[in-house]
């Protein structure tokens, strides 16, 4: 957060020097205003482009074997391109490489979900998969104590699938 401030700032100067130099160049025909409003311009510029590339900077930060399961965009009044073009606030991925599988019960897995939002400290979900269900549930002491009394929810088939394929280490 601290390293977009700066750049948002430094684009700020960049563009305001930018200006200075093309009235400058002018002979200082420019309205008094250009520069002021071309530092603005720019810092907006930036700040719009630090929010868009949140979702893609964060998927490319993940370690190798975590695999997105979704991006969750959003439009909203008070930025009204957001309609023409969604801004990513949201992502939902898996470690796909830390499934557990235990060998007396081989349909469950228990797995990480790592929820991901803009402004926000990722937060990790210990989830409970059926794959024989299709279903889910938080994964707490008494669920895993006893599987068969968890509040088990319908899964996302692109979640179940991603968890229940291919795992059968333990």
């Amino acid at each position: 957060m601290f390293l977009e401030l700066i750049a948002t700032f430094a684009a700020g100067f960049g563009a305001a020097g930018m200006a200075l130099l093309a009235n400058m160049l002018t002979g200082g025909r420019l309205p008094k205003w250009a520069m002021p409003v071309a530092a603005g311009l720019a810092m907006i510029g930036v700040t719009i482009a630090n929010e868009y590339s949140w979702g893609a900077r964060t998927v490319a930060g993940l370690p190798e074997g975590v695999i997105v399961i979704d991006e969750v965009e959003e439009s909203v009044w008070y930025r009204p391109w957001s309609y023409v073009w969604p801004q990513t606030v949201r992502i939902l991925a898996v470690d796909a490489l830390a499934v557990q599988t235990r060998e007396d019960t081989p349909d469950l897995r228990l797995f990480d979900l790592y929820l991901f939002a803009r402004w926000t400290p990722p937060a990790t979900v210990p989830q409970l998969a059926d794959c024989a269900r299709s279903a889910f549930a938080n994964a707490t002491r008494r669920t895993l104590a006893n599987p068969e009394d968890a509040p088990w929810a319908e899964a996302d088939p692109a979640v179940l699938r991603e968890i229940c394929e291919g795992q059968s280490d333990g």
